[in-house]
């Protein structure tokens, strides 16, 4: 791996992020804390490849569906959030590890802006070859350091007619679209009601399906369906007194839980379950679990789901790095594979990106030594559950522990801030706040400026 200083000139290290999701801004933002000086200067470059502009930030998807937080809330652009790196929106299709490159592909509407940062490393023309125009050409770039944060999607083609009719947490776009459904739902004054079927009943589920029948009302029924034989497997056994405040949450939202079935099938207007029950459906939302997205290389380090095996340091291999869904990361004291979710993705970015610190200064890395912090689910304002330490909250303090900590990993400070201020007219108003300024759904960010700060960067 090069060092900064080479020869006593100025050398260029280039990290690559793969992803747009916690793993990378967070191994962005320990970068920066420990390294920033070196990003700042030039003497380090970081390109993050995405299939996605924005940020999503998971942990207030079920305020966005009950109404009390407008979706854009969510969504934090790239080039905002990690304005020192490079960002190219597309997808990475292979990694070769003994050569250090990554192979990538631009998104469709990329190509024709797109500055290809291996020539933009070695040159200052910026200017664009044949192949730099065609989507379809793919490109290779060189790395020191490779971080694999892509992340994992719910398996939506392992049930029938999923992809085409229903929705998931992860896929682009599903929460915007989903949102807009559940209010004309709200909203629609027939006799009928409408049904929304939620398959999978952990704490993704359980909180979705609360959030859709609290912003429902009378007008939709919500069935969460789950395949075990109790709700919140994740909590049961030791948390059970949480685990039952739950389920009574969702008795009094009025939503109902099969269990023991699994979602078999998904038609325009139907929702097929395993023990051959037929539910009238206009909106399926699965949450059952999620696959690690994957890029072809390194397979002789996956384990059987297809997860990247991290050494104690996140190291894959010399020069490769993983975290969060897309890497098995053993627990520093169990010995098991952490949990995946946002917190165990957010934690394994930081260790990574100050890993990548100490590498670039010749200093050992250091293994991954967080032990966990807790959990929450919210069920409405005020009304949560959330377990810290060990320790079990419900109610108003559940519900502020868990805002309180939702607020401090938000990547935008100013997105934080108006959140806060969203809660606080809900408080006053009630459901009759007056809707916050800006678009429901995020205007599409712009690669264009993390291409000018790189270049302002390597001028300066």
């Amino acid at each position: 791996m090069t060092t900064l200083v080479r020869g006593g000139h100025r050398a260029r290290h280039r990290v690559v992020l793969l992803g747009g999701g916690y793993v990378t801004l967070h191994a962005y933002a320990g970068l920066m804390r420990h390294a920033g000086r070196a990003v700042r200067a030039g003497e380090v470059q970081v390109v993050v490849i995405s299939t996605d502009d924005a940020h999503s930030f998971h942990g207030f998807t079920g305020e966005v569906l009950a109404g009390l937080l407008p979706y854009d809330r969510t969504r934090t652009p790239l080039v905002d959030a990690m304005p020192h790196a490079h960002v190219v929106l597309g997808r990475a299709t292979a990694i070769d590890a003994d050569r250090r490159v990554v192979r990538y592909m631009l998104a469709d509407d990329e190509a024709g802006r797109h500055v290809d940062p291996q020539h933009d490393s070695d040159s200052d023309s910026g200017s664009h070859s044949d192949a730099n125009s065609d989507p379809h050409h793919e490109r290779v770039l060189d790395y020191d350091a490779l971080v694999v944060g892509t992340g994992g999607r719910e398996p939506a083609t392992a049930v029938p007619g999923l992809a085409e009719h229903g929705f998931t947490l992860r896929a682009p776009g599903d929460i915007a679209v989903l949102t807009e459904r559940v209010r004309e739902a709200a909203a629609h004054r027939g006799l009928r009601r409408h049904t929304v079927v939620v398959a999978g009943g952990g704490m993704a589920g359980v909180e979705m399906a609360a959030a859709v029948a609290d912003f429902g009302g009378a007008r939709v029924r919500v069935e969460l369906v789950h395949s075990g034989d109790a709700i919140l497997p994740e909590l049961r056994d030791e948390q059970p007194r949480l685990a039952r405040r739950a389920e009574q949450e969702l008795r009094r939202l009025g939503v109902r839980v099969r269990l023991g079935v699994r979602l078999a099938s998904v038609t325009e207007d139907h929702a097929y379950l395993s023990d051959g029950t037929s539910l009238p459906a206009t909106t399926v939302i699965a949450t059952i679990g999620q696959r690690p997205v994957h890029v072809p290389g390194l397979d002789a380090h996956r384990d059987p789901r297809g997860r990247l095996v991290t050494r104690p340091d996140l190291a894959v291999v010399d020069g490769v790095w993983a975290a969060g869904d897309a890497a098995c990361v053993v627990h520093p004291t169990t010995g098991e594979p952490v949990p995946a979710n946002a917190l165990w993705a957010i934690k394994g970015g930081e260790h990574v990106g100050r890993n990548l610190a100490r590498t670039l200064r010749g200093r050992p890395t250091r293994p991954f030594a967080y032990r966990g912090l807790g959990q929450a689910a919210s069920f409405g304002v005020g009304r949560s559950i959330s377990e810290l330490y060990g320790i079990p909250f419900t109610g108003w303090v559940a519900w502020v522990l868990r805002l309180t900590f939702f607020l401090r990993f938000m990547p935008s400070r100013r997105k934080a801030a108006q959140v806060v201020t969203d809660f606080a007219r809900h408080a006053a108003h009630g459901r009759n706040a007056p809707a916050p300024a800006g678009p429901a759904v995020a205007e599409p960010a712009v690669a264009e400026p993390a291409v000018a700060d790189l270049a302002a960067a390597r001028t300066a």
